[in-house]
């Protein structure tokens, strides 16, 4: 019987881990998931435990090939790996052990940190060289408290003892039982500690943030050899041979390896990314500079800008609001309206971020009238993402002078064919969304598989993965404009009510 060629991707997020096994020609043979507790030991903290991480990313393995061995005979390639960024973790390099909970990139603790190394003066420096701004998200002042708060940990990873890292670092020293302690570039270029232009971990950050050199990994391409798993991981000795963050994984995964594609994820909030190919484009309105791959997994650049509410704002009015029964009835309550009424929703739940960065501003429903039906919040705040997703977009160009080609699209509202139709119109641009819209897992599997020769190249990989739908702008441009200008309209009005 003929084996099918497949890779194993592991997409570790925030809350679960997924894996699916991606046979050769793009089918989807196995789908695993779990997920794991949240630990929030203070106000503004937010932990995981490592080993409740490594676990489940090994049992969805597990699953995701028992669901696959169910259906065909298969032959696992390689494996890849896709994770939440920013989140650090730290570990004994000799027995694997965890020395602290992972720290997740939600935590605030650091905002003290930040603040105090604005005041010295560095943030210049370091958004020169990282292309990120100096915030708790990011994960180079989590290990600054981290050391502070524990200095004997500092001296152990002065010592080489202990090793620091990404989830991804994380899970490839448990795949490969510590025999290696690697990196990417996308994942590194998340930390504040890594200079994205020389693709070198910087000596003065690491001064900056008392950071010790010694515990970091190596920085490896994205499409690299990063060991080999033990059979006693997640049951297959094979290459681990590609890893990415997540929303870089997603670019590649969308074929995003060129300058001016452009990606949106619509999650619970938004997170849009334009490739801009060798360049690394500083932004002057706030979006972030991180390093993407190019089509053979090498790094190149893009701009990164969120959207701190979207789908949150449609669970908010099913949950708190009891608007909806589920979020895909809001499809059919948008299309039940011939135009918004002027009614327009802005969820600056937690205040508003690129272009306008505002974070004391809070959301507000504007052109209220009694004829206002639930229908017309509902359609609000799916045009919402659409406005926003212009923003964010617009300025991508303006800092870049690159125009985008299209916008492609994943996560799950981007299930909503009124949304998606409704977006193209407003971009005036095509909006394509993939057969399969896992895209973070896919990147993963496609940076693996390239690294593996299970496709001969990221073109080969993309045609394995059927054929998009594509949404086509249909909307002139009188009737953009005037919806433009309402937009903007309400997002003044929110402005104006920031004390």
């Amino acid at each position: 019987m003929t084996e099918t060629t497949a890779v194993l991707a592991l997409d570790q997020g925030t809350t679960g881990s997924t894996a699916l096994v991606v046979a050769q020609d793009g089918r989807i043979l196995g789908r695993g998931y779990s997920e794991f507790p949240q630990h929030f030991p203070r106000a503004g903290w937010v932990e995981h435990e490592a080993l409740d991480i490594w676990e489940t990313t090994r049992k969805v393995g597990l699953a995701a090939q028992e669901e696959a061995r169910n259906r065909e005979s298969f032959r696992i390639r390689s494996i890849g790996i896709t994770n939440q960024r920013e989140t650090v973790v730290v570990w004994d390099r000799e027995t694997l052990e965890p020395v602290h909970r992972a720290i997740v990139w939600q935590d605030r603790r650091t905002s003290g940190i930040c603040r105090e190394l604005r005041e010295r003066g560095v943030e210049d420096r370091v958004r020169e060289r990282t292309g990120l701004l100096l915030d708790p998200y990011f994960s180079g002042t989590k290990l600054t408290w981290l050391f502070r708060e524990r200095p004997e940990l500092r001296a152990r990873g002065e010592a080489g003892e202990l090793a620091v890292g990404t989830v991804d670092a994380w899970l490839v020293a448990r795949l490969t039982g510590g025999q290696v302690h690697a990196t990417d570039p996308t994942n590194a270029s998340r930390t504040l500690l890594y200079d994205i232009r020389s693709g070198e971990w910087d000596p003065e950050l690491l001064e900056i943030f008392e950071v010790p050199r010694a515990a970091l990994p190596e920085v490896r391409p994205s499409s690299g050899d990063f060991g080999v798993s033990h059979g006693d991981s997640v049951g297959v000795e094979v290459p681990v041979t590609g890893v990415a963050g997540d929303q870089q994984a997603a670019l590649f995964g969308q074929g995003c390896w060129e300058q001016g594609l452009a990606k949106n994820t619509y999650g619970t909030g938004a997170f849009l990314l334009l490739h801009t190919g060798e360049e690394a484009v500083r932004s002057e309105h706030g979006l972030l500079t991180t390093v993407a791959c190019g089509p053979a997994g090498e790094p190149q650049f893009a701009l990164e800008g969120s959207i701190f509410v979207a789908g949150a704002a449609i669970q908010w009015l099913r949950d708190e609001l009891g608007l909806l029964d589920q979020a895909a009835d809001s499809e059919g309550m948008a299309r039940s309206l011939s135009s918004n009424d002027g009614v327009y929703f802005v969820p600056a739940f937690v205040g508003l971020g690129a272009p306008h960065w505002e974070p004391e501003a809070r959301g507000a429903l504007v052109g209220l009238t009694r004829g206002t039906r639930p229908a017309h919040l509902v359609r609000a705040a799916l045009e919402a993402m659409a406005y926003s997703t212009v923003e964010v977009l617009r300025a991508m160009e303006a800092d870049s002078g690159v125009a985008a080609q299209e916008l492609r699209v994943d996560g799950g509202a981007s299930e909503n064919d009124w949304l998606m139709g409704f977006q193209a119109g407003l971009l005036d641009l095509p909006v394509r969304r993939p057969a399969v819209v896992e895209t973070t897992a896919l990147g993963a599997a496609g940076l693996s598989g390239l690294g593996s020769g299970v496709w001969k190249n990221a073109q080969e990989f993309m045609a394995a993965q059927g054929a998009p739908r594509l949404f086509r702008p249909r909307m002139g441009s009188g009737e953009r404009e005037a919806l433009l200008e309402g937009w903007d309209r309400a997002v003044d009005a929110v402005r104006a009510t920031i004390p």
